[in-house]
């Protein structure tokens, strides 16, 4: 039998009180708002700010929303850049260097923002607000594809924001890629024409359809919630459609209205 000392005794308590301490901050950081609200490219409507900006992330942020949506392209030169279109002032994101995109501001000032400085932005002592990073289709081939899903992953990882970090895709691939890659990771389908079913047995975690769609196929809502998939709405703006998908219960709405939808979800 081995003798302990006082002293190993007051080494383990500190261990133990260290990674109490560690778990408890990881548990904070790993909040999430409250609500169903999710910022189409940021909250940028009601102040009319550029769309896709790191003001309607911060916005979207402030509001407290439960997340904000933003989209995702590579440049010919491999920088990752927040935009929504293909082209960014009729330049071309997939055929041009970043350089060449810098020549151009948003009309706020700021310039285009890399993937990097955009998830920097959305970090937060205790976060509350998800990053929901859409991957936009590549026309470049499914080897670019991948390539880019993979470097969005490594980025996500490196900045240990993986805990707060969702993915979209119009790209069924791209979501097959990131099951594999990390069959933990919060994966919503967009494009409509997967069933519940399907979804499930691919491995991705729910349905992130146009409102639609939901309207055309009523009876995949329930589906979707026998299956424990997540349920989420785009793009949900008018009075009559919010009102409609809170009472249908879907766990997220995503919206160019958060305030809209925050007002009328009481939070």
């Amino acid at each position: 039998m081995k003798f302990i000392t006082g002293s190993v005794i007051l080494l383990n308590i500190a261990h133990i009180m260290f990674f109490s301490c560690s778990s408890s901050k990881m548990n904070k950081k790993n909040t999430l708002a409250d609500n169903i609200v999710v910022a189409h490219r940021g909250a940028f409507k009601a102040n009319n700010l550029p769309e896709n900006s790191i003001a309607s992330l911060k916005e979207a942020m402030r509001l407290k929303c439960r997340g904000s949506e933003f989209d995702i392209w590579m440049t010919a030169d491999d920088s990752l850049v927040v935009n929504h279109d293909p082209d960014y002032f009729k330049i071309p994101i997939e055929q041009s260097t970043y350089k060449q995109l810098l020549e151009h501001k948003l009309k706020n000032g700021e310039k285009i923002p890399t993937l990097r400085e955009y998830l920097l932005a959305g970090i937060q002592d205790k976060p509350v607000t998800q990053m929901v990073l859409e991957i936009k289709p590549t026309k470049l081939g499914k080897d670019r594809a991948v390539y880019i899903t993979d470097k969005v992953l490594n980025l996500v990882k490196e900045l240990k924001m993986e805990h707060y970090s969702a993915y979209i895709s119009f790209d069924y691939n791209v979501m097959l890629r990131i099951a594999q890659l990390n069959p933990k990771a919060i994966t919503q389908y967009l494009n409509g024409e997967k069933s519940p079913a399907e979804i499930k047995k691919d491995g991705i975690k729910g349905i992130d359809y146009n409102l639609s769609v939901f309207r055309k196929n009523p009876h995949w809502i329930s589906e979707a919630k026998q299956l424990g998939l997540i349920l989420n709405a785009w793009t949900v703006n008018k009075d009559e459609d919010l009102d409609y998908f809170i009472s249908q219960k879907f766990d997220l709405i995503t919206t160019n209205e958060p305030e809209l939808l925050l007002k009328k979800t009481g939070r």
